[in-house]
């Protein structure tokens, strides 16, 4: 660091003394000792196409039919649901209640998944090279910390409405208020509420991010997956 300062400081005290071209070529040296080979249009550049990649698969992933029922991201059912549930397997019409609600649940998020791309692209463009350096060489979830911090109000902004439309297209909600309000008249059940709306959508975005974190750790790791020349390079100096 001394080293970097020094260099930096001494190119500053030739500013009156050197012409532009030559005071331009001293800073560009002194801050490739910062940044190694790489430019800052590499590394941001870089950044923003692994990111791109991993958000854009992970989208595309949970955003099939089966992306999330029939993945580890499946969205389960609050704990107090399945207390309601097990509970109502003994109630007629309700005796498979609980597969039912995971399978129309996983529907919805699945519909919603498709809505967090925009979202993560218009973060992913105003990176600015501070963040990209940081992302580059901090931590192994660094990126999905990143993306995590600067788009989940408005990925569940995004999400909500349409999980709401989703459950209730399978008619998830009323099936649950109605499963719900049986369980309620139990004797001595302790009440339970009759909404999935901010669950799911909850369960939706930690599924989400998982993937993206996933992706990122690929990357980060396994060389095979860098897909370009410039990731290849960029990504080779966090491996130093």
């Amino acid at each position: 660091m001394l080293k970097i300062m020094t260099t930096i400081a001494a190119a500053l005290l030739l500013t009156v003394a050197l012409p532009a071209q030559g005071l331009k070529d001293i800073m560009n040296k002194a801050k490739s000792q910062v940044t190694g080979s790489l430019s800052q249009d590499e590394i941001g550049s870089a950044l923003k196409e692994a990111l791109n990649n991993g958000v854009g698969e992970a989208v595309s992933f949970l955003s099939t039919p089966d992306g999330y029922y029939k993945s580890i991201y499946k969205v389960l059912l609050p704990e107090e649901a399945q207390q309601v549930t097990a509970k109502l397997k003994a109630v007629p019409g309700f005796e498979n209640v609980e597969d039912q609600l995971i399978e129309k649940m996983n529907r919805a998020a699945e519909d919603a998944a498709a809505q967090a791309k925009p979202i993560f692209l218009s973060a992913i463009k105003q990176m600015t090279f501070q963040d990209a350096m940081n992302l580059l060489m901090g931590e192994k979830d660094a990126a999905t910390r990143y993306l995590d911090r600067t788009t989940s109000d408005q990925l569940y902004n995004a999400f909500k409405p349409i999980i709401v439309e989703a459950l209730d297209k399978v008619n998830a909600r009323e099936y649950w208020r109605g499963a719900v309000t049986a369980y309620n008249r139990i004797p001595l059940v302790k009440k339970t509420n009759p909404e999935l709306d901010d669950h799911v959508t909850r369960m939706a975005l930690v599924g989400l991010f998982a993937l993206v974190e996933k992706k990122e750790a690929d990357i980060r790791a396994n060389p095979a997956a860098r897909s370009s020349e410039l990731l290849k390079k960029v990504f080779a100096k966090q491996d130093k």
